[in-house]
């Protein structure tokens, strides 16, 4: 929950509104009780200011006017995310969507801070890595793969190079595309290992 959390917070608080709801799903759909309601209202307020930014005015406030219902029953300060302040600015967007046009939306912070991507550790950097991917057009195949292969190495308790490709992709945005190549040839090589032993022992 707190990689997903975390990585779902810089994603938003970097201004990928819509990326943001792919690092908290996989968490929302687990979870239940009031973590439930935290990462549904999280991703409905996320919804609702990319509608606006994008002047679908009816989509932003019917969304924004649900994100209500799910965060209005959380304590303010709920899992160290500023759940009150997330909720008024989700009020005042549900009745004036145009706001987004005179003023930034509101930061969803954590523990007091808003994060940046080199705020993540590992953990969260995987997944918002492969979000940012998707979202600036890169290959999703290569980067769902890395993205498998650096869980894997963190599970194991270490930053394999996959993990390390995507840290540097994520924190270095002059050096994406070289480091996108780099990795896709790393993964190519695995991917074809992986395909010359399938079926072997079968």
């Amino acid at each position: 929950m707190e990689a997903a959390l975390r990585a779902g917070i810089a994603l938003y608080d970097e201004g990928y509104y819509h990326g943001a709801h792919d690092a908290w799903e996989d968490a929302w759909l687990d979870e239940t009780g009031d973590d439930e309601r935290l990462l549904h209202g999280l991703i409905q307020c996320g919804a609702a200011v990319h509608h606006a930014r994008n002047r679908n005015w009816e989509g932003a406030t019917g969304v924004a006017a649900s994100a209500r219902d799910y965060l209005g029953a959380l304590p303010s300060n709920y899992r160290g995310v500023n759940v009150a302040a997330v909720d008024a600015y989700l009020a005042v967007l549900a009745r004036d969507p145009e706001v987004v046009e005179r003023r930034p939306p509101v930061d969803i912070t954590h523990r007091g801070a808003t994060l940046s991507f080199a705020d993540l550790a590992p953990p969260a950097a995987v997944r918002a890595a492969a979000v940012v991917a998707v979202e600036e057009g890169f290959d999703d195949e290569t980067f769902a793969h890395a993205a498998e292969y650096a869980r894997d190495g963190l599970d194991e308790g270490e930053l394999n190079d996959y993990g390390a490709f995507l840290c540097d992709f994520l924190v270095e945005p002059e050096n994406r595309a070289l480091i996108a190549e780099r990795l896709g040839q790393r993964v190519s090589r695995r991917r074809a290992r992986e395909r010359d032993v399938e079926g072997l022992f079968d």
